[in-house]
């Protein structure tokens, strides 16, 4: 599964992310869907679950809306909850009402979720957003945190590594890495959304009210 980014330019991420490069910059903004520069700038710190959802739909359809339309959609069903100049999300449940009712998607929310049970998932042929530290993408660092930043969990290799894919990549093998999952447990925040593309939703359920758990945060 090709990565998708939830920056216009991913040869721009280690910049945005290490150099205080303004993400405002990026020449290829428009790619997003984003009405204006400045707009761009304001939301894809926050676009990492857009990015994930974008994957999982172009590897069911071949075709998915830009990370803008997502993020309309997303917002419409109150995935996202902008007060003045703070926006608070993805936000979980919500954002599994609008999955599953705008694109069929069977998904599940999982505020707790061990290794164990993200392993099983995974080898069920779920692919999971599971919540981790930013820093995932530098393993040889030790993380300050666990979770605030989605990442793509797609499977697991013959040796039991996890596959996932990192919107916020900074280089080709941070946006598609293997990694142990005793490694993968240092970053991991312990909540995730399943997705199950093996099956359709045919009645989806109403919307919900629910704001939280607030999974994501801005992120680089």
């Amino acid at each position: 599964m090709p990565p998708v980014t939830q920056y216009a330019s991913a040869d721009l991420i280690g910049a945005i992310a290490y150099d205080g490069h303004d993400p405002t910059r990026d020449p290829a903004w428009q790619s997003t869907g984003a009405p204006s520069q400045a707009i761009y700038g304001r939301w894809c710190r926050h676009m990492c679950g857009m990015a994930c959802l974008r994957m999982v739909l172009l590897h069911r359809d071949g075709h998915a809306p830009d990370l803008f339309e997502l993020l309309a959609g997303a917002r419409n069903f109150g995935a996202y909850v902008r007060e003045a100049d703070e926006i608070k999300g993805l936000i979980y449940r919500p954002f599994v009402a609008y999955v599953e009712n705008t694109y069929r998607i069977p998904a599940a929310v999982h505020p707790e979720l061990d290794l164990d049970d993200l392993a099983a998932l995974l080898d069920e042929g779920h692919m999971v957003m599971a919540s981790v530290s930013k820093e995932i993408r530098r393993p040889e660092h030790d993380p300050e945190r666990r979770g605030g930043h989605l990442v793509l969990a797609v499977g697991r290799t013959q040796d039991g590594q996890i596959a996932f894919r990192n919107p916020s990549g900074h280089t080709p093998q941070a946006l598609a890495p293997v990694m142990p999952l005793d490694r993968f447990a240092d970053f991991f925040g312990g909540r995730g959304i399943s997705l199950d593309l093996r099956r359709t939703v045919r009645h989806p359920a109403a919307r919900t009210s629910t704001v939280r758990p607030v999974a994501s945060q801005p992120t680089t």
